[in-house]
């Protein structure tokens, strides 16, 4: 499970101290207050029960980031549930979060497991680009205020909706996604998210336009959903806005998916 890049290891958290480290992250990435932050006994139970708490080590040992996911069931199928990535300001945009992601994936595969499945902040474009182009996840469900109010300043006070992605650690499509080619089908409608939105949640006088795009996206993805599709695609487009593409999954041949 240990593996080397650079000079950062991802490998197992393991012990209270290291525990203790993914509760102070929490803090400096999300500025959460304890009401919100997920305690150390937590991560030590993900561990006991068959969950995965991956860390981010540098060289002197301090943990940058980590990666906890939980068992779940569903549809009568194991699968991992990813509840919490976190990468530390000074070190992002350098792939952590990706080769987190890989971490969690091979040791995934090693036990037999076929999906994994997290949930993401709608209006967010780098983490749906990663989740959806360089992952190669899908989504076909939206769940609207899915925590409940938030203390983080991230969320700007608007309701946490989020948007589930499945990754089917196995398919053709999450194999071609991981080694760089770009998804391949007919986009049958896009949802756009325009570049400004992060502005606008952080700025009380503009927090008003980010409410307005994410009340709009959310109505048009889940009528998209509730006609059976699923998002298929990410893009940004000449303006740099974050567009979400939509198509039939019964029309693709490298999903290898459960389209229940």
């Amino acid at each position: 499970m240990d593996g080397r890049n650079g000079d950062v290891l991802i490998r197992m958290a393991v012990g209270l101290e290291e525990f203790q480290q993914c509760v102070d992250i929490q803090g400096a990435v999300w500025g959460y207050d304890d009401s919100d932050i997920v305690p150390r006994r937590m991560f030590l139970l993900a561990m006991k029960i068959g969950g995965q708490v991956l860390g981010a080590f540098a060289p002197d040992g301090k943990m940058i980031g980590f990666a906890m996911a939980l068992p779940a069931y569903r549809d009568g199928k194991p699968y991992l549930h990813s509840h919490m990535l976190a990468v530390l300001p000074e070190y992002r945009n350098a792939g952590l979060g990706r080769r987190l992601k890989l971490a969690q994936r091979d040791d995934a595969i090693s036990r037999g497991i076929e999906r994994m499945e997290w949930t993401y902040d709608p209006l967010e474009t780098k983490n749906a680009y990663l989740n959806i182009a360089k992952l190669g996840a899908i989504s076909r469900r939206y769940e609207a205020n899915f925590y409940g109010p938030s203390t983080s300043a991230l969320q700007g006070g608007l309701p946490t909706d989020r948007l589930y992605a499945e990754w089917w650690l196995r398919s053709e499509r999450v194999e071609r996604a991981l080694s760089g080619e770009a998804a391949t089908f007919e986009p049958l409608e896009r949802v756009v998210v325009p570049k400004e939105v992060a502005e606008w949640k952080a700025a009380a006088d503009l927090r008003a336009h980010a409410a307005a795009v994410q009340t709009a996206n959310r109505l048009a993805l889940q009528d998209a959903f509730s006609r059976g599709m699923a998002i298929l695609g990410y893009e940004r487009d000449e303006q740099k806005n974050g567009v979400f593409l939509l198509g039939e999954l019964e029309k693709s041949t490298t999903l290898d998916v459960d389209v229940r």
